[in-house]
């Protein structure tokens, strides 16, 4: 059996959350390149013209949203510009993030505050009003929300974003047991270190070379190795999956004894 048609996204709506940069970027072009439609919405609308333009000169369809998913005003008119667009998206990637490098004992309120409600309460958000729509419209459709390995292991200096992606890991799998009635899978990819914007100084240090030799594949993830899983559980290749949190990290996740 030919694998490939199953993993078509043809004639289907995808909503990327933090598209602008960084792995939204890539998941913003893969999505398209496999036949998506992908609205992709960033803060930093400004730097979408780029990606949209990267993505018609290899025959795909996108178009940029303003869209901050901590303000429910700018998420509601991202949903109405994609429909307005393209129609209801049954394809949401909930991957805007952030973090703070801050000891718990000197994290302000503020601080706690600003990186839960980016990481955790706008992937709600998100997931919700976008859900809602799907069910309206009597469509079946795909949430993939963006955890991280730190959501299932800590680390120091980053206690609100290890507390924030355990949530989206917990979210997802509470999500799945009610919307599955409606058709509606969510399910999770947990990255291990890729190099980013936001990561990129650090695994390049000697710090980071020296992680990367503790991993079991003895690397940190490239680029299009988070590709395969994207794909696999947004499309029909991934229909009877829900509820499920995928660590995609070389098995850095994995507790080794010596």
């Amino acid at each position: 059996m030919n694998a490939e048609p199953s993993f078509d996204l043809t004639g289907r709506v995808a909503l990327v959350t933090g598209a602008s940069s960084g792995l939204g970027h890539r998941f913003a072009r893969v999505l398209a390149n496999n036949g998506a439609t992908v609205i992709a919405g960033a803060r930093r609308a400004d730097r979408l013209e780029k990606l949209t333009e990267e993505i018609a000169d290899t025959g795909g369809a996108a178009h940029g949203v303003a869209l901050d998913v901590t303000d429910p005003g700018s998420v509601k008119a991202a949903l109405d510009a994609a429909e307005e667009i393209a129609g209801t998206p049954t394809i949401l990637v909930n991957n805007a993030g952030t973090a703070d490098m801050t000891f718990a004992l000197e994290m302000s309120d503020e601080d706690w505050r600003r990186v839960l409600d980016v990481n955790l309460d706008g992937v709600f958000r998100v997931a919700r009003d976008g859900a809602k729509r799907m069910a309206d419209a009597g469509l079946s459709g795909s949430i993939v929300n963006i955890a991280s390995i730190l959501g299932l292991r800590v680390s120091r200096r980053l206690v609100s974003y290890c507390v924030s992606k355990a949530g989206v890991v917990q979210l997802t799998a509470a999500l799945a047991s009610e919307w599955g009635r409606h058709g509606i899978r969510v399910n999770a990819i947990a990255p291990g270190y890729f190099a980013t914007e936001m990561t990129d100084g650090y695994l390049s240090s000697p710090a980071g070379q020296e992680m990367a030799s503790a991993i079991p594949l003895g690397r940190h993830g490239a680029e299009g190795e988070l590709d395969g899983a994207l794909l696999l559980l947004t499309s029909d290749a991934g229909s009877y999956i829900t509820g499920v949190t995928l660590p995609v990290d070389g098995g850095h996740s994995l507790e080794v004894m010596a």
